[in-house]
């Protein structure tokens, strides 16, 4: 579903040249969830930014659900982020001036999908439905997050990107939240979860480690594959 074949990306040139990342190789295949782990400055974001089709490398191959991003036109790369990835941003991103469930029916107007679950449908999944015509302001850190959720889930994109997604959350909401992520991947869709958090890492299918924009390791996590709610107990 996502390949990864020799990919830098550099900013500046000479000798104050800076690699975010730095030859870069790895495939991740349907179903999968994967957490990217590491610490701030390490590359996650950027390589998250360019898996998404909204940074591109200097350098090496991507492919997304078979598509090479790296050679695509800007219309490819929009389509790209209408039809095949979804991102949930730690900052929610959410309209302020539309309610819960108008911020979940524009992202499925966007993307252009016929059928499927609708947009109060898609909120109930995710624990909303009495907040679906409150504006963002009127609901909690939490309740966003997860109407930001709900929005990547209704587009039906089989690639969900997720940037430090418990970061401003506190703990059990953070804990709900990773639960409903956990859920997501599975046939037709794979998860990636940028994360500084080693609890989280756990549960995982795979934890991918970067350290100064390469790869430190990338296997399953340290004791197997744990349910989100055992990883605080």
């Amino acid at each position: 579903m996502i390949e990864l074949e020799h990919v830098t990306r550099a900013y500046g040139e000479g000798p104050h040249q800076v690699r975010a990342l730095d030859d870069i190789s790895a495939t991740i295949a349907e179903g999968e969830f994967v957490v990217v782990l590491g610490p701030s400055g390490s590359g996650k974001t950027t390589l998250l930014n360019i898996i998404g089709a909204l940074d591109t490398p200097t350098s090496g191959t991507v492919r997304v659900a078979g598509q090479d991003i790296t050679t695509a036109s800007r219309g490819q790369l929009f389509a790209v982020r209408r039809r095949t990835v979804s991102f949930i941003f730690q900052g929610f991103n959410l309209f302020p001036g539309l309610t819960a469930r108008e911020n979940v029916q524009f992202a499925i107007d966007a993307c252009g999908r016929k059928g499927g679950a609708s947009a109060d449908e898609v909120l109930e999944s995710v624990g909303l439905t009495v907040q679906a015509r409150q504006f963002p302001h009127q609901l909690s850190g939490g309740e966003q997050q997860r109407v930001a959720i709900a929005r990547a889930l209704a587009t039906g994109n089989p690639v969900l990107l997720a940037d430090e997604p418990t970061g401003e959350l506190d703990f059990q909401t953070g804990v709900r939240i990773l639960e409903l992520l956990q859920k997501q991947s599975g046939p037709g869709r794979a998860v990636i979860v940028v994360t500084h958090n080693r609890q989280i890492a756990r549960a995982a299918d795979r934890v991918i480690e970067l350290s100064s924009g390469r790869i430190s390791s990338d296997g399953p996590p340290q004791g197997g594959k744990a349910n989100v709610a055992d990883l605080y107990w």
